[in-house]
């Protein structure tokens, strides 16, 4: 595997006319969860996840040569039309981590605007969606600025290694549908340093899947997903915890080809709870759910065995609930949430959303 180090990506500056681009990129909800990584983003355990639709970031990288040349980084961030100086530091640092990559970086000065269709850090994936869309406009960048990939999949991965830098579930955002991160022995292809799309083999009944998601709280969360990283490293469940992820992920991609729904479910719901107790059960301990998250559970078990339709939940590193189910029952559901569930949402508030296709390059002038 290529670290992707080349020195030779530097510019003649008075060859680099300004310019902008533009993605939109999906977050995506783990179904079997990575928590706990080592050395430079890398995970203790494969994932798979969906690729969302509706639940975006958009970003627009703006680039001119610097006026004063320097070995730092010259970039500025804006979130939501404001100048963000935590989100600027943050890329400043990502992009000094780059320059092995990206020696040119270092060349430019970079305007950055962004915007989130979900609230931020409330346990919805904003870093995935942002660093995914950040690192295909700079894999987008570097076409521009040398020369095209051979085709796609040379570009995907590259933009999926690069986002992983920033985030580690961000690299499974740069595919539609469904992804996998993570060695797996099963999966011909699949590796630590970036995802590899698994859409293809995805029975129907999941390619159209739903995600409801529910704001229990817009609120940033107390223990941001970073820091919960770093204390499975004490965790004393964590080798029993990896050994279960692996074999479950290799079971969910079993699943989702044969479209076995209500196993799906189980591992689901599993899945979420297990993220949750290694949380409470790290040093120091900590609770991300809220009152209102577990009573909204309950309801979900209760309907389910009154209806029998398989709805299913999930939980990401936060309060919110992910609420999974096809196509098929989506008119009952969406009827139980409306009636049942959004009492206990922040303001009444839910994101409808699905499976989608993936990243969208936009045209700046929209």
């Amino acid at each position: 595997m290529s670290d992707y180090k080349n020195l030779s990506l530097t510019l003649i500056t008075s060859e680099v006319k300004p310019g902008s681009i533009r993605w939109r990129s999906p977050s995506n909800i783990a179904l079997v969860k990575y928590w706990g990584k080592h050395g430079v983003q890398l995970p203790r355990n494969p994932s798979v996840s969906f690729t969302l639709d509706g639940a975006a970031t958009d970003t627009t990288l703006s680039y001119s040569v610097r006026e004063v040349a320097g070995e730092g980084i010259d970039v500025v961030l804006h979130l939501d039309g404001e100048l963000n100086e935590g989100f600027t530091e943050r890329t400043k640092r990502f992009f000094k981590e780059l320059l092995p990559i990206y020696p040119f970086l270092k060349q430019l000065s970079f305007k950055i605007k962004t915007s989130n269709s979900f609230p931020h850090s409330a346990g919805i994936a904003s870093s995935a969606s942002g660093m995914s869309a950040l690192a295909l406009c700079l894999v987008s960048l570097e076409e521009e600025l040398f020369e095209p990939f051979k085709d796609r999949s040379e570009f995907n991965a590259k933009a999926s290694y690069l986002a992983r830098l920033g985030s580690g579930s961000a690299c499974r955002s740069i595919y539609g549908g469904a992804a996998v991160w993570g060695t797996l022995a099963a999966l011909k292809g699949s590796s630590d340093e970036f995802a590899v799309p698994v859409s293809e083999s995805l029975h129907r009944v999941f390619q159209d899947y739903h995600d409801d998601i529910l704001l229990i709280s817009k609120s940033e969360k107390l223990v941001s997903s970073r820091a919960g990283h770093s204390l499975m490293d004490g965790n004393p469940y964590a080798t029993a915890r990896y050994a279960q992820a692996t074999r479950r992920t290799d079971e969910m991609l079993t699943v989702l080809r044969q479209g076995k729904v209500e196993r799906f479910g189980e591992i689901l719901e599993s899945e979420a709870l297990t993220l949750h107790a290694l949380m409470m059960s790290s040093y120091p301990p900590y609770i991300l759910i809220r009152p209102n998250t577990l009573t909204v559970i309950e309801r979900i078990h209760q309907y389910r065995e009154d209806t029998g339709l398989p709805l299913y939940f999930t939980l990401d590193a936060g309060p919110n609930l992910h609420l999974l189910y096809p196509s098929s029952i989506a008119t009952e559901v969406k009827k139980f949430i409306r009636e049942q569930l959004l009492y206990f949402c922040e303001d009444n508030m839910y994101l409808a959303d699905r499976v989608g296709k993936g990243p969208e390059r936009l045209d700046v002038s929209e």
